[in-house]
């Protein structure tokens, strides 16, 4: 089964905003077996849209068409899908009565604009949006079998588990069992990890990719058929043992998730000290629900008054040691925790760029530091300063690493390969 993608709207195409769609969904795909092999973008004019259509139906097998589903004249989806088999716009009954129903139950008046939404290509087949105001659809042209999804996020979501999956694993017969492992990595670029594993003998039926968004590369480890999937705990240990220290977390997307699991039920408390990194420690744990009831306080002490009148560190400190150095996270870290007796409290204060480095401490110079009720770690890292981003998220990391490490009973500083050492 050959399987496309094509993404609509302006805003995608100029970059205006980022396509989280295309890239949840080719991932997706992959962790139930179903490679992606092409993505199209296309703004929103009628003619480019029919051309696109008629072009990768030639091709594709099946093409997942996202956006332009909506009620305004810039949603030309079900539009262009019609003239594209060259047949009229009808109105689906079914939908114009989910949607008076939809907005009688929510005591609004319907717009007469959301009428569009129920007018579909004669031949396609409705498919239900429970969670939204536009019904997907399904449309056979040429060799391939366009499905076409809602632009917002959570409604794409839900449509392409409940829906789409099904649909493909129905019409193209697709019964393999396959299984999916992942292991996310820090500190170690992605050829790095590629050179220690590609001399490892893989079982048939059992693959190896990589997934580089930083500060995390992922390796997933992909089995097709019931003796790969037997086989696979085996060469996920055998991964483990050959990349060590690189591997932080099993089947998470982020340190941030990794720590959260860790810390929620566990009866442990945390608090957070930022300077460089400016709430993204404390920002990426609330993502996630029941952080309440472990997370403290994240506080951004950015300036030295902060550092002094909140956290209670030593002006003397500063003066002599300067705002990015072990004497003074060390201090914040012992300052935040001892607000509301944390068992445990990390602290970030760095130069992040571009300005504001020096000779003796340079941009990507970041002081970390954990504090425990029996002491306190600290280390002070150099980092790439190919953005102020990317030094923060790198920072936020390690961090996360040192406090993981601290709750496995494991050294809480280790030597990253892609990650300096600031010893002046």
């Amino acid at each position: 089964m050959k399987l496309e993608m094509i993404c609509t709207g302006e805003e995608v195409l100029s970059g205006q905003i980022v396509d989280t769609n295309a890239a949840w969904f080719a991932s997706t795909m992959m962790e139930h077996g179903i490679e992606l092999q092409r993505r199209v973008t296309v703004g929103d004019r009628l003619e480019d849209l029919i051309a696109v259509f008629q072009e990768r139906s030639l091709h594709a097998d099946v093409i997942l068409v996202n956006g332009g589903l909506g009620p305004t004249s810039d949603d030309m989806s079900a539009e262009a899908m019609a003239q594209a088999k060259a047949e009229p716009l009808v109105e689906n009954a079914l939908w114009r009565q989910h949607l008076e129903d939809w907005f009688s139950r929510n005591n609004r008046e319907m717009p007469l604009s959301n009428l569009k939404q129920a007018m579909l290509p004669a031949s396609a087949v409705m498919v239900d949006n429970p969670v939204g105001t536009a019904c997907g659809f399904r449309v056979k042209l040429n060799r391939a079998w366009l499905f076409f999804t809602p632009g917002v996020p959570f409604e794409f979501k839900h449509m392409v588990n409940e829906h789409f999956l099904p649909f493909v694993r129905e019409t193209f017969h697709l019964t393999e069992k396959v299984a999916l492992k992942k292991l996310l990595t820090i500190g170690h670029g992605e050829s790095a990890l590629a050179d220690k594993l590609a001399p490892l003998d893989l079982p048939d039926g059992i693959t190896i990719g990589y997934r580089s968004s930083m500060p995390h590369i992922e390796i997933k480890i992909f089995a097709r058929g019931e003796t790969a999937i037997n086989l696979l705990p085996h060469v996920v240990g055998h991964i483990k043992q050959v990349l060590g220290i690189a591997i932080v977390a099993e089947d998470r997307a982020t340190l941030a998730e990794e720590i959260h699991h860790r810390l929620l039920h566990s009866g442990q408390s945390l608090s957070i000290a930022e300077s460089c990194t400016g709430g993204m420690l404390t920002s990426q744990l609330v993502d996630f629900s029941g952080s309440s009831s472990y997370l403290h306080q994240g506080l951004v002490t950015y300036s030295n008054e902060s550092k002094v009148r909140v956290l209670g560190v030593s002006p003397a400190i500063l003066d002599d040691h300067g705002a990015v150095s072990i004497q003074t996270v060390e201090a914040m870290a012992k300052g935040v925790r001892s607000i509301l007796d944390s068992d445990f409290a990390l602290a970030t204060s760095g130069i992040a760029g571009p300005d504001g480095g020096t000779e003796a401490k340079p941009v990507g110079t970041v002081a970390i530091a954990l504090a425990t009720r029996q002491g306190v770690y600290s280390q002070m890292i150099k980092l790439p300063r190919r953005s102020r981003d990317l030094v923060r998220s790198l920072s936020a990391a390690v961090a996360y690493d040192m406090l993981r490490r601290e709750l496995l009973g494991e050294a809480v500083v280790v030597d990253y390969p892609s990650i300096g050492r600031f010893n002046k």
